[in-house]
């Protein structure tokens, strides 16, 4: 397709011209020249003079004739409201800024210049020099005097390399310098000249004026990947020029060298089919396969101003996974990695875990087996936690035709009276304060009647056997026949289980026995023995046959 391709490679010139030109602008806008040709605009206000002005802003207040001179003022106690007045940047106080721990998670240390490392917490105070450490599982979030914000992940080196308030002007200049791990900047916007924010590495600096992104350092070999999220970055390396990069686009680099030219980032992972609700522990997210996908990060943070970072990993494969979490509203930011490293754009949702207390094992029925009887025995183990039980039990294992919902139940059993049927069940413990876990995996059973014994006919009593035949049971049923010389079968001389509806058997002596049958269904249920039959084994007749042929020799 011609125009296709046409188009595209429009595109690409477009986009190669618009870094281009953002290169020389970004220049001179995030490396401002700190000399007196850099200048700030002040606002007269009513009653302004050049002296106040210059004792309000200046760090000497006696250059106030500088002032006058540079803004062609005849008369320096009158100046006119609303009018602008240049302030030399050069001229400007400086007041060291302090950094603010809006957040800590985990072990996350503090060195000063001069002093002991400490553990950081939250409301502390930072200064210039100080050397912040965060261990494996460990994350900081700092808030700066302008408002730009900094979260240092797992694993990160960095120092308070420059901070500095110019006076009342509001303008601010940040400088870090990153060692290792990997730190997410927001920096306010800002226009003012002097501002200026700054991420100091051996392979890259980045230098803004408010944007939103991210640097890496590789431990290892110091390589570092940056991706900007919003806004423009220059990004400079040991050598070469600056390279301009823009929001949805990446860069990396290693020590001694340039910038890459920038890079497209993957587009944001879709996280729509994901649960709202998590109600197992551990904790997983399984995202559908992206041909061209291998890794993915995933950050679980405590909510949507992502300061407060409590988990943190590069997964494998689409199944982000961590072994615990405490029950509460959270919000998952995923972003795939590709082949250079480079991490893309952040695709976000909210999700509650709801995991405690976790619900007792089920004892019985358990999944696909059956009850037998006009009730079911639910069954369950007893819980540390659980002050009560929540039992439901349904017809449909989605719940929504539910027999019974019991709550506040305190023992470890339930009888439930049930017809034959297929049945679902679920519990869940209640703990102190209501605090209600989630339900059990479901598991469904079937309610049976209890096999009945078969009705039997009159035994066949032959000359040299006894026949015995009942009726039929349900296909698979099996049959248990005793028979003794006793009522209470203490010593049946007959005990056998047989899968047919009759059986032969040779001719006992004669007497009075008793017998009785059961039903035993295909799954093994044995059913009740049904009520004792007596049975009388006469004599046989040949005997008497015997006596009338004994005198037939003699009368020969």
């Amino acid at each position: 397709m011609p125009g296709g391709n046409c188009s595209f490679a429009q595109g690409a010139r477009g986009m190669r011209r618009l870094i281009g030109s953002s290169i020389s602008l970004l220049l001179a806008t995030s490396f401002p020249v700190w000399a007196s040709d850099a200048e700030w605009l002040y606002k007269i206000k009513p009653g302004d003079t050049l002296i106040n002005v210059a004792s309000a802003y200046l760090k000497n207040p006696n250059d106030w004739p500088r002032l006058q001179t540079l803004n062609q003022v005849h008369n320096p106690k009158r100046l006119k409201p609303g009018s602008l007045l240049r302030l030399p940047v050069g001229l400007l106080k400086r007041e060291a800024a302090l950094a603010e721990v809006v957040y800590v998670q985990g072990k996350v240390s503090r060195t000063p210049k001069k002093g002991a490392q400490s553990l950081l917490s939250l409301d502390d105070q930072l200064q210039v020099g100080d050397v912040i450490e965060t261990s494996d599982n460990a994350s900081v979030s700092l808030r700066f005097v302008d408002g730009s914000r900094l979260l240092l992940t797992p694993g990160t080196r960095g120092i308070l390399a420059e901070m500095i308030l110019f006076g009342k002007t509001g303008m601010a200049r940040t400088v870090i310098e990153m060692h290792r791990g990997s730190i997410d900047t927001r920096v306010t916007k800002q226009s003012e000249p002097a501002a200026r924010y700054e991420i100091k590495s051996r392979p890259l600096n980045l230098s803004v004026r408010g944007t939103d992104f991210r640097i890496r350092i590789n431990d290892s070999n110091q390589a570092a990947t940056a991706e900007v999220l919003e806004g423009l970055v220059a990004a400079r390396g040991m050598r070469g020029n600056a390279v301009a990069v823009p929001g949805g686009y990446g860069t990396l680099a290693v020590p001694g060298g340039m910038p890459r030219a920038p890079l497209a980032l993957v587009a944001a992972p879709d996280l729509s089919r994901l649960p709202d609700l998590i109600e197992r522990l551990p904790l997983r997210f399984t995202l559908s396969p992206n041909p061209g996908v291998t890794r993915y990060r995933a950050q679980v943070y405590a909510d949507r101003s992502f300061e407060h970072l409590l988990l943190d990993g590069v997964f494998d494969n689409n199944q982000a996974k961590w072994a615990d979490l405490p029950d509460g509203r959270y919000v998952l930011r995923m972003r795939a990695l590709d082949q250079n490293g480079l991490e893309g754009m952040n695709a976000d949702r909210e999700f509650v875990l709801n995991a405690r207390p976790e619900p007792p094992f089920i004892s019985a029925p358990l999944n696909g087996q059956k009850s037998y009887g006009s009730e079911a025995l639910l069954r369950w183990t007893a819980s540390l936690t659980a002050q009560t039980y929540h039992i439901q039990v349904s017809t449909t294992p989605d719940f929504q035709d539910k027999l019974a919902d019991l709550t506040g139940l305190t023992t470890t059993e339930h009888a439930l009276p049930l017809a034959p049927g297929q049945y679902y069940w679920r519990i869940a413990a209640v703990a102190a304060g209501q605090d209600h876990g989630p339900f059990s995996d479901v598991q469904g059973f079937s309610q049976r009647k209890i096999p009945e014994s078969p009705k039997m006919e009159a035994p066949a009593i032959q000359d040299e056997h006894v026949v015995f035949r009942w009726a039929a049971g349900e296909l698979g049923s099996q049959f248990q026949l005793q028979i003794a010389r006793d009522p209470e079968f203490s010593q049946p001389i007959l005990d056998k289980v047989i899968d047919t509806e009759q059986i032969q058997i040779d001719r006992p002596e004669p007497g009075a026995y008793y017998l009785r049958i059961k039903t035993i269904d295909a799954d093994g249920f044995a059913g009740p023995f049904g009520a004792p039959q007596k049975l009388d084994i006469p004599a046989s007749k040949w005997w008497m046959l015997f006596f009338l042929l004994l005198p037939l020799p003699f009368v020969m």
